[in-house]
């Protein structure tokens, strides 16, 4: 399948590398926390792999996400240098993405090694189905975090999901 993804341009990804990760990783986590409470499944989904860590590593980008998943506390943090995690799955963010949005097939992203798995592979696989199953939409749950202003983000998603050729939104989720 190889694909040429789409890649964060560097003028984007480079301030990253200077800007406190901290509150980043709040707002992660806070988003997380939320993605959790609307798909109570994507906990349960990982049965024997609910205490591993998972890091997730967009190549295009100078940081990498350290998830610990948990039913109540689940938590994301940033790291600039890779954190140590039973599982890692990396590769350019617009293929992260497009897996969990199911833009892109993931066991073709895996065979294609477009994404790479390192560490405990059943883990990264039990991470992956289980996201597969839940049909997360990060774009909706970005906009609702924003309470009654979610509709008015919408379209600002939408434009920057066409200027980027990101997948930010479920395709069937798309205008």
């Amino acid at each position: 399948m190889h694909t040429e993804f789409p890649t964060v341009p560097l003028l984007l990804a480079s301030p990253l590398r200077l800007v406190p990760l901290a509150p980043l990783s709040q707002a992660l986590t806070i988003l997380a926390r939320r993605m959790v409470a609307n798909h109570p499944g994507l906990i349960s989904r990982l049965g024997p792999y609910v205490s591993s860590s998972f890091a997730v590593d967009p190549t295009d980008l100078p940081v990498t996400l350290l998830l610990h998943p948990h039913p109540t506390s689940m938590r994301i943090t940033l790291h600039r240098d890779p954190p140590r995690a039973d599982a890692r799955i990396a590769g350019p963010l617009s293929a992260l993405l497009g897996l969990v949005h199911g833009t892109w097939d993931g066991d073709a992203l895996f065979f294609s090694r477009d994404l790479v798995i390192d560490g405990d592979t059943s883990a990264a696989l039990a991470l992956r189905n289980a996201i597969d199953d839940c049909e997360i939409d990060l774009g909706a749950e970005i906009a609702g975090l924003t309470g009654p202003f979610g509709r008015l983000l919408m379209p600002f998603i939408a434009l920057a999901e066409r200027r980027t050729g990101m997948p930010l939104r479920r395709a069937e989720a798309r205008p």
